[in-house]
């Protein structure tokens, strides 16, 4: 990282990678890491060990990424994808796999351990404790790569101390954790900090420093929705958002038919991809220079580069086309005789200058086709743009690869409030937004009051202007969509399934191509404890006719969701 460690003095964090577990046993130097009695207890030290536990993730960047979509139902391969992506998306990725390296992962655990264990967190300065921030960070690092850990391998082994010696890496000492146990171990570990502010570095390399950290109360409600554990989930997600001082309304940014003709779009959406938009909570930066580090190899998957010879390896599914495609696109315009409002919708009599513009508008704005003439036969001439990882300036790389954005937040609060008994919120997230006459409108009083302090949103924070339903970010006006709604069901237990539908379908509509959908199907299927809920998602992503019959078969045993962990 030597474009962010320009930024501070040059001092290395003193600890390599730790290897993988069976590797652990192997002496091997680059596997374990050596006391040097190198104690924690000045700026210098606390600011270059987080920066180099930020150098550690990178290498987990690209992989968070395409291990979380070419696993799911939205991407499919393109012939001209390499053999590790396809493996990847086949679930027949094996040890030797580019991508299927537990020793990165622990790599980060292991310098998370070192810090925490040796940061002196006795000195303090006019009563706090002076390095109290960066103990929260690393927490959370840890917290974050050890769920990362368990949803990529299932069970894997658990320690919290460094290992100093090559005797203390054997695998045998440690127990094994399972995305539960690891989720109910580090809410309780990440708990006492959610109330301890971010160090701030101003810009580094280029890029907010803020936006390297995790957000403690996000990570602490993925956790919970992980652990089964709802209501706390959903309080979590909303204390983010109502936090005093560092308020995060669901915001606006939409694209949208301009007019009812339906003849021009308006595209706000687009821009809210880089690290400098408030929707993106977190990110890890990346070196824009290969001889700097490490850089991001995700253009050249999602995009056509000059690197891939303009071939690009990935791009939307057929299952992604039709749920895109399947929506219906509400406008509310002035109607020229009654002067009143009215609700028209998008329909197949428009004509459309390619199939992307149908229903959500979101894939749209996301993904870009264009032919160019060449006269190359090495090279293609049918460019992808994929707007997500869309390189800027001059740059060849992707400066940053987003971790979390503002609405993978509030997708989350709404799963966790339909699994706490409260659809009618849940759907309002996605439907309406939930400002205070929203609330007392669309939710009822008995939900309201069941709710309690996880419906409080000021007033005068939470507002008309800065407030809509989450669904309207692509498909207009969804709170006056007529179609869009909880139809009557038998039980409330029928309309918590409903609703579920409908939030994994927002969730596809607002985060493809990002790495979340994976681990969003693994997560709403245990929920169910029903293994073919993600079996028949992914086994579908071919479209209508061209169901997966192996696929689905292999992915109703859970443990074929995994990597090999060796």
């Amino acid at each position: 990282m030597k474009h962010i460690y320009k930024a501070f003095i040059a001092l290395i964090f003193p600890l390599v990678g730790m290897g993988g577990f069976n590797a652990c046993t192997k002496a091997d130097s680059d596997l374990v890491s050596f006391e040097d009695e190198h104690q924690l207890n000045s700026p210098n030290d606390t600011v270059n060990a987080v920066i180099g536990i930020v150098n550690k993730l990178q290498k987990i960047a690209d992989r968070t990424v395409l291990l979380g979509e070419l696993r799911g139902d939205l991407t499919t391969l393109t012939n001209y994808a390499n053999v590790n992506l396809q493996a990847i998306a086949n679930f027949t990725a094996d040890a030797s796999n580019p991508y299927n390296n537990a020793r990165d992962y622990y790599a980060i655990i292991q310098n998370c351990n070192y810090f925490l264990a040796n940061v002196d967190m006795e000195l303090t300065k006019q009563g706090r404790r002076i390095f109290e921030k960066e103990y929260a960070v690393v927490k959370t690092y840890r917290a974050w790569t050890y769920l990362q850990l368990a949803i990529n391998y299932g069970s894997v082994p658990f320690y919290t101390e460094p290992l100093l010696a090559e005797k203390d890496a054997q695998p045998e000492r440690f127990p094994s954790y399972n995305v539960e146990q690891i989720a109910d171990y580090f809410i309780n570990d990440l708990a006492p900090y959610v109330d301890t502010d971010f160090p701030q570095y101003g810009s580094v390399g280029g890029l907010r420093s803020q936006g390297f950290y995790l957000p403690v109360r996000v990570v602490l409600g993925d956790l919970c929705l992980w652990a089964g554990r709802y209501r706390e989930a959903a309080k979590y997600y909303h204390d983010f958002f109502t936090k005093q001082g560092d308020t995060h309304p669901v915001t606006v940014n939409t694209v949208e038919w301009g007019s009812y003709e339906f003849n021009t779009i308006f595209d706000g959406y687009a821009s809210q991809f880089s690290s400098s938009s408030r929707e993106t909570l977190s990110f890890i930066p990346m070196e824009i220079r290969e001889y700097d580090g490490t850089v991001s190899r995700l253009t050249d998957v999602f995009n056509s580069t000059e690197d891939n010879n303009y071939y690009y390896q990935a791009t939307h599914s057929s299952a992604y086309d039709a749920l895109s495609q399947g929506q219906q696109y509400a406008l509310v315009r002035t109607d020229p005789v009654t002067l009143l409002p009215d609700t028209v919708y998008a329909s197949d009599t428009i004509h459309y200058e390619s199939d992307i513009q149908r229903g959500d508008l979101r894939m749209f704005s996301s993904y870009r086709l264009r032919s160019v003439p060449t006269a190359s036969n090495t090279q293609s001439s049918i460019r992808q743009t994929c707007q997500k990882y869309r390189t800027t300036g001059n740059n060849e790389f992707l400066s940053s690869v987003t971790l979390y954005r503002l609405q993978y937040a509030y997708l989350r609060y709404a799963e966790a409030m339909n699994r706490a008994g409260f659809p009618q919120t849940a759907f309002a997230v996605l439907k309406y937004g939930l400002w205070k006459d929203n609330i007392e409108k669309y939710i009822s009083q008995e939900e309201r009051s069941a709710a309690g302090e996880l419906l409080s949103f000021s007033q005068y924070v939470f507002t008309r202007d800065n407030t809509t339903g989450i669904h309207s970010r692509g498909s207009g006006n969804a709170d006056a969509n007529k179609y869009y709604v909880i139809p009557p069901l038998a039980t409330k237990a029928d309309s918590i399934l409903y609703v579920e539908e409908r939030i994994c379908d927002e969730m596809a509509l607002e985060t493809a191509s990002e790495g979340q959908r994976f681990p969003d199907l693994m997560r709403l299927s245990m929920h169910r404890n029903d293994p073919s809920f993600l079996a028949r998602k992914v086994a579908s992503r071919n479209g209508a006719g061209q169901f997966d019959d192996a696929l689905y078969t292999r992915l109703l045993d859970k443990q074929n969701w995994y990597l090999p962990l060796e």
